[in-house]
């Protein structure tokens, strides 16, 4: 699985319903579980972005359709990052000699 970390911002639609946010995060978590994905972690956060999604996907294509879908509700950006655990990196460093 590939691991992903997004980081999201409110859109002016997406506060104005923050209310429903709860229910969003878990309609994300049933799409992402259909599409054989997983999300490892939610957090509403307090700064520079309004939330972090740590999620696994099987494949790149996978994790973009579910970002795609995401996005095009209107209610977030976001801004994803593939994340590497210490076993990847230190096979990365292990070939990078």
């Amino acid at each position: 699985m590939v691991r992903y970390i997004a980081l999201f911002n409110f859109t002016e639609q997406g506060i104005k319903n923050v209310s429903e946010t709860i229910n969003r995060a878990d309609a994300f978590q049933k799409a992402a579980q259909k599409a054989g994905a997983a999300v490892k972690g939610l957090y509403w956060t307090v700064g520079r972005h309004d939330g972090i999604l740590v999620f696994e996907a099987p494949d790149e294509q996978t994790a973009m359709a579910l970002l795609t879908k995401l996005g095009s509700s209107g209610n977030v950006r976001t801004e994803t990052l593939r994340a590497f655990d210490r076993g990847e990196m230190e096979s990365i460093l292990s070939k990078a000699r």
